[in-house]
């Protein structure tokens, strides 16, 4: 609801849920309790992407970027502190640089080689056909279709124009005047 809309009653529990929130993330660690194996997510962690599948992170996104929603800020600046807690800022900028550097030239490179390969095969198939095309679609023996001597009738076109064969393919028909046309 917009901050016109809202009652007092929503306002309230708005401010009841970012404090419940905030008091969650406030719970410090005990590593007596937390016996994880090394590299597993604490208890911190884990109320963290809690927080991320709900979609309560968005949330707080909207609430410290909205301009009339200012009335929260101290309290989302609070929370946001609480998430980074345990965190260095030298930590978190190798987290963010480390890893996706070294993947994004991982991946440049082998981008790099596949371009390569992809050239090299485009130019040796260039260089086994002809720049020139043959309009030669085969030459073809009709069986059974006489022609002027003894022999089987060698048709020069393609199979697909078979079908349309005569003996007058290719001849010019004769031309009568016009006073002799009928």
């Amino acid at each position: 609801q917009d901050w016109e809309q809202r009652q007092e009653e929503d306002t309230l529990l708005i401010e009841r849920i970012l404090l419940l929130v905030r008091n969650v993330l406030h719970v410090p660690p005990d590593p007596t309790e937390e016996q994880g194996v090394d590299g597993d997510a604490s208890v911190h962690d884990r109320v963290l992407w809690a927080l991320h599948i709900s979609g309560m992170d968005d949330l707080l996104k909207f609430l410290a970027s909205a301009q009339v929603e200012q009335q929260w800020a101290l309290h989302v600046l609070e929370i946001i502190s609480l998430m980074f807690r345990d965190q260095s800022p030298e930590e978190l900028a190798a987290l963010g640089q480390g890893t996706a550097g070294a993947e994004h030239g991982e991946d440049t490179r082998e981008l790099e080689t596949l371009r390569q390969r992809e050239l090299a095969e485009k130019r040796a198939r260039a260089l086994q056909r002809t720049s020139r095309h043959s309009r030669f679609g085969g030459s073809y023996v009709l069986q059974g279709v006489k022609s002027i001597g003894d022999r089987d009738v060698a048709f020069h076109k393609g199979l697909h124009n078979l079908k349309s064969y005569t003996h007058d393919l290719g001849k010019e028909p004769r031309r009568l005047p016009r006073r002799r046309q009928a």
